[in-house]
């Protein structure tokens, strides 16, 4: 069992963070209820420094203000592992932004590291077994289980010893830079809000829908994330995204037509099938003028883009190779075909690309350039 403290009061919360101002280095995480409840919130918190954790519970603790202003202080630094899911969450639910981060996950990759989940790091480097039984557990559930709290716990527990390790290899690789701007971009990310684009956009395949269909689509969407908002309850455990999908291809015109639909039983269709069916004629009636349209990429559209990017794919799998590398982390595919439509001709130009590094102009920016200026 891993020793913790938990805090449950404001009072206790001020006091650990008085004593923690001295620190230079704490590990953070958090767990939330987004597999439980329609709107996900930060369910509990856990922080560790070198010696001690503290499970902090924000459904008790109303004032996160001390741990706000410890987290903002740019000489301390905290340690996530996989953090770009916990920064947006603190942003959004406790307004708490983090001044100096680093990301063990992230560093793991640049390291060359093939398994980078936290388990698979703590085994291979200290022959730590993390009890994962509690990923998808409901943690807005009270009182917290002692094994609950464990497994929290041990999060944080081992992560600032891993961080070393970590840091010494990039160090060694000279990759520490690369790591320091991934990670200041990570802790600038924000949670985008519910409702700003459609939810066709979060749909797999709805790409390859006709206009029409593609209507059909939201509105079944749209009318999943009314049940799910009313239930209290994630939209995929309303109804399964693929019975929505195969809804919006087939257009059904009645009820019992949309039995035999993977993901649709007897039982939803009895209280949903005339809604599931309003829904499609709702589609059906979009006029011509205001269908959806999917946005496509300028390298699904323009042949002269996709010509560019295979020519960069080749050359970035050879630099991933020789990088010992993950492709996606030497020039994710947006990237190449940001830079094959713009098709850059200086290093002002290149670093000029929306999304694109400073470490990634440094380490192959002029190959880039040489490669783009051969083909002109």
């Amino acid at each position: 069992m891993a020793e913790f403290t938990l805090i449950e009061t404001n009072r206790q919360l001020a006091l650990v963070c008085e004593n923690l101002h001295a620190e230079t280095e704490l590990a953070l995480d958090l767990e939330a209820d987004s597999l439980h409840h329609y709107r996900e919130k930060v369910c509990l918190l856990q922080l560790s420094n070198r010696s001690d954790t503290w499970l902090i519970d924000p459904l008790l603790v109303t004032d996160l203000g001390p741990l706000a202003s410890l987290l903002a202080t740019p000489a301390l630094l905290t340690v996530f592992h996989g953090g770009d899911y916990d920064i947006r969450s603190l942003h959004r639910d406790f307004g708490i932004t983090v001044a100096n981060m680093f990301d063990t996950m992230i560093a793991a990759q640049f390291t060359g590291s093939t398994e980078f989940g936290l388990a698979a790091l703590l085994r291979s480097n200290f022959g730590i077994e993390l009890d994962k039984r509690f990923q998808k557990a409901d943690w807005s559930k009270r009182p917290l289980t002692p094994e609950m709290a464990d497994y929290a716990a041990h999060d944080t527990a081992h992560l600032l010893k891993l961080a070393d390790l970590l840091r010494e290899a990039l160090q060694r690789l000279g990759r520490s830079a690369w790591v320091a701007e991934e990670c200041a971009l990570i802790a600038a990310n924000r949670m985008a809000e519910k409702g700003v684009e459609p939810l066709f956009l979060r749909c797999k395949g709805a790409g390859k829908l006709r206009r029409r269909n593609l209507a059909i689509l939201e509105e079944l969407l749209q009318l999943r994330d009314m049940q799910s908002r009313e239930l209290d309850r994630p939209p995929f455990k309303v109804m399964p995204a693929e019975a929505l999908f195969a809804l919006a291809e087939q257009e059904p015109q009645a009820v019992h037509e949309m039995l035999g639909i993977t993901g649709l039983s007897p039982k939803l269709l009895d209280r949903y099938g005339n809604l599931l069916l309003a829904a499609v004629q709702r589609g059906k009636a979009v006029p011509e003028e205001r269908l959806p349209c999917y946005p496509r990429s300028n390298s699904e559209t323009n042949p002269g883009i996709k010509t560019w990017m295979s020519v960069l794919k080749r050359w970035r799998d050879e630099l991933s190779t020789s990088l010992k590398l993950s492709p996606g982390l030497i020039a994710p595919n947006w990237l190449l075909e940001r830079i094959s439509e713009q098709r850059p001709a200086t290093m002002e130009q290149l670093a000029a690309v929306q999304g694109i590094r400073h470490w990634q102009t440094e380490v192959w920016g002029d190959a880039v350039l040489s490669i783009l200026a051969k083909e002109n």
